[in-house]
């Protein structure tokens, strides 16, 4: 894959180069080509399945905005979401459903044998496929009007930073960005090369290096599970995880700067939160956002108190789990994840008493807590099956210490403590990066330093980015 590979670098050096040469409407007919090559490099049935996808959404998007018929304009959007969702989960899902169904008839009793079509995942297919339904649903809401502008609409989806893992851009913020003038600015260019460097330095330097604890753990590298090859193996992953996305979002990010685009922030601080709620508020920011937006209040929301708000969590936690992937393991996340936000707001509305100042612990306190209970969420995001998570889970209620555990604390602490340093920094500061308002010369220090860490710390280059697989 690109991102693996100096490839990637060569490619955005000569994106770059040429794009900026070029007028407004050449730069987007550019732009789209060079998306759309770097897509169907992978295979090019997969660049043809998401051009359909572009073109079907892309005249219905315009039928919809032509149309004042209200019967017409949700039949048109109920068409839209058929064809998206049909598409995504019969690529992603087909197998994960019938061997579920087969496994269920097994239980019962009965043996029957269905052969599994081998279908490939395409690459990012999570990813546009929401930004599509974003889009529909905004024209049909009449949040914004359908592109005029094939091109526009399909580069606003294909853009190459976000395409393959994110983060999700939201229509009303990229798009009008694709369609109007994008000029030079040296400041901002400089500050997405910082960016580029930030994240390949959290990808490279702090999750490739917790990744090699981290598949220890959970491969049996360290053995039977115990309580401390459980707490190596969920910090290292917890922490090889943030790392790894957050890097790629900066590495998209910056990518898209160089090219005079601006994309959300994906992460604020996760680890820092001091309840679920905060949490979701700070990761994966543009899946949160898209899931509240378009899953979550069209349920209803909170606007009903009482159960009902409980199972629009579940139910919106339970579907952001399973777009995650296609196992049970990402379902039983997601339902953690909502059992825990329905809790917290049944606390908020029901027991006032715990309120009272004498009952209040202290911010660390509530941030220590929220982090073991995310790690432990973790172990089923991780693990590659629910048997094998019950296995490691198993490990809690067996203590067991060897020298090497201390070994491999001192070393997850050796590449976790920067970027906690960091993320305490952008907490206080309120910036989007390291030193993002500091002084050029302090931000060259800054780009050289991260040069060099990535240079000599580095770690496993085998491990491909995390959220490639969604």
């Amino acid at each position: 894959m690109w991102f693996d590979t100096p490839a990637y670098a060569f490619f955005l050096i000569l994106v770059v180069a040429v794009y900026w040469r070029l007028g407004r409407r050449n730069q987007n007919i550019f732009l789209l080509a060079a998306s759309y090559f770097f897509y169907g490099w992978w295979d090019y049935r997969f660049l043809l399945l998401m051009i359909g996808s572009t073109t079907i959404d892309f005249l219905i998007a315009r039928a919809i905005d032509r149309t004042g018929n209200t019967s017409t304009r949700r039949n048109l959007l109920v068409a839209s979401l058929i064809v998206n969702f049909t598409i995504l989960g019969f690529f992603k899902y087909f197998n994960f459903f019938v061997d579920s169904f087969i496994h269920v008839l097994a239980t019962a009793g009965v043996h029957a044998s269905v052969p599994l079509l081998r279908i490939l995942l395409p690459p990012g297919i999570s990813f546009y496929t929401f930004q599509e339904v974003a889009y529909i649903v905004d024209v049909y809401k009449k949040k914004l009007p359908a592109a005029k502008s094939f091109v526009e609409y399909a580069l606003f989806i294909s853009l190459f930073p976000h395409l393959i893992a994110g983060p999700i851009q939201r229509p009303s913020h990229l798009l009008p960005q694709v369609q109007g003038e994008r000029n030079f600015d040296s400041d901002k260019f400089f500050n997405g090369l910082l960016l580029i460097l930030s994240g390949l330095f959290r990808k490279c330097v702090i999750a490739d290096n917790c990744a090699l604890l981290a598949n220890a753990a959970f491969s049996g590298g360290f053995g039977e599970p115990n309580l401390c090859v459980l707490a190596i193996g969920t910090y290292a992953f917890a922490w090889q995880i943030y790392g790894d996305f957050s890097g790629y979002s900066d590495i998209a990010r910056g990518s898209a700067q160089l090219l005079g685009f601006h994309f959300m922030v994906n992460f604020r601080q996760p680890y820092l939160a001091t309840s679920i709620r905060d949490f979701w508020r700070r990761w994966h920011i543009s899946l949160s956002t898209w899931l509240r937006d378009y899953l979550y209040i069209p349920l209803g929301g909170s606007a009903e108190p009482g159960y009902k708000t409980y199972r629009n969590l579940l139910l919106t936690m339970l579907l952001g789990g399973l777009w995650h992937g296609a196992n049970w393991t990402f379902v039983v996340w997601g339902w953690l994840h909502g059992v825990a936000l329905a809790f917290e707001r049944f606390i908020d509305a029901n027991a006032a008493f715990l309120k009272h100042p004498r009952l209040q612990i202290g911010t660390w306190a509530k941030r220590v807590i929220l982090f073991h209970f995310v790690c432990l969420s973790w172990i089923f995001f991780r693990a590659d099956s629910l048997k094998s998570a019950g296995r490691l889970l198993q490990g809690l209620g067996h203590w067991v210490w060897r020298p090497e555990y201390l070994v491999s604390f001192k070393f997850l602490a050796l590449f976790v403590i920067p970027l906690f340093l960091i993320d305490l920094y952008l907490e206080h500061s309120h910036e989007e990066y390291l030193f993002e308002r500091s002084t050029p010369l302090s931000r060259v220090l800054v780009g050289c330093s991260a040069l060099a860490l990535i240079a000599f710390f580095s770690g496993n280059q085998a491990n491909a980015f995390i959220y490639f697989q969604f």
